[in-house]
C-alpha cells in the first residue's frame, strides 16, 4: 500500500504552531534538554500535551509523543483510537510503533527526518513510509509542516543543504 499523505486540519496546524512555540521556550529555558513537544487531538480538540521527559529519570522511553499519549489515555478507558498527534519533530521508530498500537490515525510533524540530526533516530534507514506500509494504510501523515519555524533546534550542523 502506498504511503498515506494527508492534509493537516486547521486544528492540527494551530496545535502544531503552539507546540513549536512551546519547544522554543523549552530550548531557551533548558538548553540541556531535547526541546520536543507533542499533542494528542481527538475530534480536532487538544486533549493532552507532552514534553520530552527523557531527562527526568534517564528514561529513554519518555519521548514527547509517548508522554502525550499516556496523558491522553489516562482518563479514557476507550483509549485514543482514531486520534491525531502533532509533534515538533518527526516521530522516531518507537513512537510510531506506539502510535500504531494505540490506533492513532494521523500524525503531523514540523521538522522532518532528512533535515535533522541522526541522533534522533535509532534506525536511520527506516522511513515513515515504511511504518505507514506496515500499518496497512491506517496511519496518515503530513510533514514536514512549518519546518522553518523549528528546524534550528534539531538541524544537523554538518549537513549541507
Amino acid at each position: 500500500m502506498a504511503a498515506q499523505k494527508i492534509e493537516p486540519t486547521k486544528a492540527e496546524l494551530g496545535a502544531l504552531g503552539h507546540a513549536i512555540r512551546r519547544a522554543l521556550e523549552v530550548a531557551e529555558r533548558h538548553p540541556d534538554r531535547a526541546p520536543i513537544v507533542a499533542a494528542v487531538l481527538i475530534d480536532d480538540e487538544v486533549v493532552a500535551w507532552g514534553d520530552n521527559e527523557v531527562h527526568v529519570a534517564n528514561d529513554p522511553s519518555r519521548h514527547a509523543e509517548i508522554v502525550a499519549m499516556a496523558s491522553a489515555s489516562a482518563d479514557r478507558p476507550e483509549g485514543i483510537e482514531g486520534a491525531a498527534i502533532v509533534t515538533t519533530l518527526q516521530p522516531c521508530e518507537m513512537c510510531l510503533g506506539a502510535m500504531g498500537m494505540a490506533g492513532v490515525e494521523r500524525v503531523v510533524f514540523a521538522a522532518g527526518r532528512p533535515s535533522v540530526r541522526d541522533a534522533y533516530f535509532a534506525y536511520p534507514d527506516l522511513k515513515i513510509e515504511d511504518f505507514v506500509e506496515g500499518a496497512r494504510g491506517s496511519l496518515g501523515w503530513a510533514g514536514p509542516v512549518m519546518e522553518a519555524d523549528i528546524l534550528r533546534l534539531y538541524a544537523d550542523p554538518d549537513r549541507e543543504d
